[in-house]
Order: structure tokens, then sequence, then C-alpha cells
């Protein structure tokens, strides 16, 4: 019986936060902060952060909408690379994205000693992203009452990470939302280039009525 690696994934990041919850010096260590990892060379931090989450609705929120994306890009790799190239192309992707989206945030806040973040939203933005391309037109709802298509949704989410980005003013690493998108979106155009084309061909089929 084959494991899903969407649902391994989520077991491991579920497990780490459990115990970074109880564990202060976990979280410290493991916490995607740039000022020490410039300094004390602790590059590791870029993935280990992505398995701690602030709290039980930051870890359910992440992991429920990994969950349901992450399965549509899994089968997607496993269809075209098969089972088990397609898994470790599925974990690649996924630590990659981790990684990729805390860049920008690394480079801008590398010299601030007081900047923390952590959580998969990184990893979890490129998996729904890179699901979009592949079904944009899937509808995707939010708190169970507005129902959109991915692509228009998409599009809308980019628009707010990028301005509230430009902003700084929440708390929230909308740096890691946007460029975890644009590397998922990049991923799956260049391992399957002809999913440009499905997801165009997809959107011109597109109507409202």
């Amino acid at each position: 019986m084959n494991v899903s690696i969407t649902v391994i994934i989520i077991a491991l990041t579920a497990i780490s936060s459990f115990l970074a919850f109880s564990n202060l010096s976990l979280i410290e260590r493991w916490m995607f902060t740039p000022y020490l990892i410039k300094r004390r060379k602790q590059w590791d931090r870029f993935v280990l952060s992505g398995f701690i989450h602030k709290d039980y609705i930051h870890l359910l929120f992440n992991m429920f909408t990994f969950y349901f994306f992450g399965r549509v890009v899994e089968q997607f790799l496993a269809f075209k690379y098969g089972s088990t190239t397609g898994g470790i192309i599925f974990i690649l992707f996924y630590l990659l994205g981790i990684i990729i989206a805390d860049i920008p945030t690394y480079l801008k806040h590398q010299d601030n000693s007081y900047y923390r973040a952590l959580g998969a939203s990184g990893g979890t933005a490129a998996t729904v992203f890179a699901s979009i391309i592949i079904l944009p037109l899937a509808d995707i709802c939010l708190f169970g009452i507005l129902c959109l298509p991915g692509f228009i949704l998409g599009a809308l989410f980019l628009i707010y990470s990028y301005t509230k980005g430009k902003q700084d003013s929440d708390g929230i690493n909308h740096d890691a939302h946007l460029y975890g998108a644009l590397f998922g979106i990049i991923f799956i155009l260049v391992l399957s280039p002809n999913s440009a084309l499905d997801f165009v061909e997809q959107i011109k089929n597109f109507s409202i009525f």
C-alpha cells in the first residue's frame, strides 16, 4: 500500500510543532531568524522553521490547506514521473518552497536582530499555486462561504500578498506567501511546460454562468 507523502509531511510537521509548543529552546533554535542565520551560519533554519508553528490554529490552517492541494501536486508528479521519482520530486519541491520563499525575507531582515518567523507558509503557498496551474478552474473556498475558481482567487492572493508585503505592518510574512506562490508556479511550468498551454485552454473555456 502506497503511503501519501503529503500525509507523511503533515505528520512530521504536526509532531515537531507539538514538541515545540512546550519546548522554548527548540523554538528558539528552529525559528527563522535571519540575524542569527547570518552571524552563526545556521542555514538549517531555512528548513527547520517550516516544521514548527506559532500555535494550533497556525498549524491547522497550514496543514489543512497543504493536505488538499498537496495531494493534487503529488498525484500529478506521480502520474508524470512514476510514484518513486515523482515522490522524490514532490519532497524536494516542498522543501525548496519553504527555503526559496524565505530568501527575500532573509535579505530584508538579516541585520534586524528582532525579526523572527516560523511556519510552513512558503511550502504551502508553493503547493497551492502549483495546484492552481494544474487545475485552474477547481474551486477554492474561503471559510466554506466564498468559492472562486483557483486562478481568480490566486490572482487576488498575489496582489494582496504583494501589497501587504510592502506595508510590512501586521506581523505576517506576506513575502513568504508571495515568493512561495511564485516558486510553485515556476516549478510546475519548468517541469511540465505543457501545463502552461493546458492552463490557458482551461481558462479560455471558463464562464461565470
